[in-house]
């Protein structure tokens, strides 16, 4: 069985972070790990609180799954501080991991902010530089490109100038701001733009989370760049089109919306 690993934040509300990881890696028929870098107070309206873990604990943790069950992909969410940045950076050449995407989470769905400022400049020097795949919603993708994204055009140019800058492919995310759910992968200069089905529900807490953690577990099973993100975005539809409504604010997706047989089944 093909095997992933999520480093990542916890969201105790189950919609984000290395909840969603877990349920999207499963879905998607491979074995999923994890490796905690922050706890957060959380639920479908917003985020109240962070408590990340030490350095050398994450170390541990990220060594205690590479010694023993080695990672075909490794998803990278939630990494609030430089410290902890370059400890997963240092164990990932380290360990020679294989089939990175790193989902740069700077803002919550909801709004609030995710990560410190200086911890973007650690990211964008340590870590996008050895990941596969990056995968930016817009207002990221600004941040990382150092340019306004008003439109189409402004996507395939920032997306261009990300790619040749840190070496890596990206996958910017459109969202209904721009043009409805189509993503531009950009890898060097070639572009492709998937497109995707506008679903009319409001309740997209974790889409990130989920789109990366599902292009990891494709790659991990040996499916090539484009073939991965073009299920993730199957599976990621799906799952927005079960319209589950749980919460007061910006709920999450049903993850399991493909879960049958006998143990899921209700009383």
């Amino acid at each position: 069985m093909k095997t992933a690993l999520s480093i990542a934040g916890s969201d105790c509300s189950g919609g984000a972070g290395i909840q969603a990881d877990l349920k999207t890696m499963t879905m998607n028929g491979v074995y999923a790990m994890s490796a905690i870098t922050a706890l957060t107070a959380q639920n479908t309206t917003g985020v109240t609180g962070i408590s990340e873990v030490t350095p050398d604990f994450l170390k541990q943790q990220i060594d205690m799954v590479f010694t023993d069950i080695f990672p075909d992909a490794v998803k990278i969410g939630m990494v609030s501080s430089s410290e902890l940045i370059k400890v997963i950076a240092e164990r990932l050449r380290f360990y020679k991991a294989k089939n990175i995407v790193v989902d740069p989470v700077m803002v919550a769905t909801s709004g609030s902010s995710l990560m410190k400022t200086d911890a973007v400049s650690t990211l964008e020097a340590e870590l996008l530089p050895i990941a596969a795949l990056v995968t930016p919603n817009i207002p990221e993708a600004e941040i990382l490109s150092g340019m306004a994204i008003k439109n189409a055009d402004d996507m395939e140019n920032a997306a261009k100038l990300i790619s040749r800058k840190f070496g890596c492919a990206v996958l910017l995310k459109g969202g209904h701001s721009i043009n409805d759910a189509n993503d531009l992968l950009c890898k060097g200069t070639e572009t492709k733009w998937f497109k995707g089905k506008r679903i009319d529900n409001p309740n997209t807490h974790g889409t990130g989370c989920t789109l990366s953690s599902a292009i990891a577990s494709n790659l991990a099973k040996g499916f090539t760049l484009e073939t991965s993100v073009e299920r993730a975005k199957s599976y990621i539809s799906g799952a927005l089109s079960a319209l589950l409504d749980l919460g007061k604010g910006r709920g999450p997706m049903k993850h399991n919306f493909d879960l049958g047989g006998e143990f899921a089944k209700e009383a």
